[in-house]
């Protein structure tokens, strides 16, 4: 069991695209079980390479006694119907704000064998997948509020980042 250190606000891997696997080797799956490690002791819910420092496409999640990775994940079939709800993140520790995502995805990819992968989501697991792949494109949950929402996570973590503010991760997070 290797817990890997989470990258924070402000690590520029967290802004970084991510680059799709050629092919997965022993390495991998390694990391895969690391990630799923790190993620459980965190706790959370998903995962994603660039938020431990690792700028290929691999996420991890696990969500009601299911869990699994997904290699160069794709989202496809996006729903039109668009749900709100608060996110946190394990990168953004003790943030939590109303996030809008599409109700259902499907997510395409390979599996830490290298075998293709479909899964229908919809609800909480939809959302994972969806804030799990914007990490993969450098894209922080934050991004996606309104600008006073996000004029006022930007100061919270400005007075974190000073110290004036305890860090409490929420279980959960993404």
């Amino acid at each position: 069991m290797t817990i890997l250190r989470i990258r924070t606000f402000g690590d520029p891997a967290l802004r970084q695209r991510a680059r799709p696997l050629d092919q997965v080797t022993r390495l991998h799956r390694k990391l895969v079980a690391d990630m799923l490690d790190t993620m459980r002791a965190a706790p959370g819910v998903g995962l994603a390479g660039p938020q431990v420092g690792v700028i290929e496409r691999v996420l991890v999640w696990e969500v009601d006694e299911e869990h699994g990775a997904v290699i160069n994940p794709v989202l496809v079939d996006p729903s039109e119907e668009m749900l709100s709800a608060e996110e946190g993140c394990l990168s953004l520790p003790g943030l939590a704000y109303p996030v809008e995502r599409h109700a259902r995805v499907t997510v395409e990819g390979i599996d830490q064998r290298g075998r293709p992968l479909r899964i229908e989501a919809e609800d909480y697991l939809a959302r994972v997948f969806q804030h799990e792949v914007d990490h993969l494109d450098g894209v922080l949950f934050i991004d996606r509020l309104s600008e006073d929402l996000r004029r006022d996570a930007r100061r919270k973590l400005t007075r974190q980042a000073l110290g004036f503010e305890v860090v409490e991760q929420a279980e959960g997070s993404l």
